[in-house]
């Protein structure tokens, strides 16, 4: 797998996951919203830390920036 997401794009990716756990730690979500919120923010934590998003592999889309 050749990384394809960039510094910034794995920051944003990790500070959503964080907003959604804290969203369901103060209750402000429930139910199957809190379920599938935080499946996201897993995924969202897995593709930042391994720097590689599978729905962007299909379309060539990279966040990273090109070496000048």
């Amino acid at each position: 797998m050749k990384k394809n997401m960039g510094t910034i794009d794995r920051v944003i990716r990790v500070l959503l996951a964080i907003v959604v756990i804290v969203l369901y730690l103060t209750g402000s979500i429930t139910g199957i919203a809190a379920i599938i919120l935080g499946i996201l923010a897993a995924v969202f934590v897995l593709t930042s830390l391994i720097g590689f998003c599978p729905l962007y592999a299909p379309f060539r889309i990279s966040t990273i920036g090109k070496a000048k």
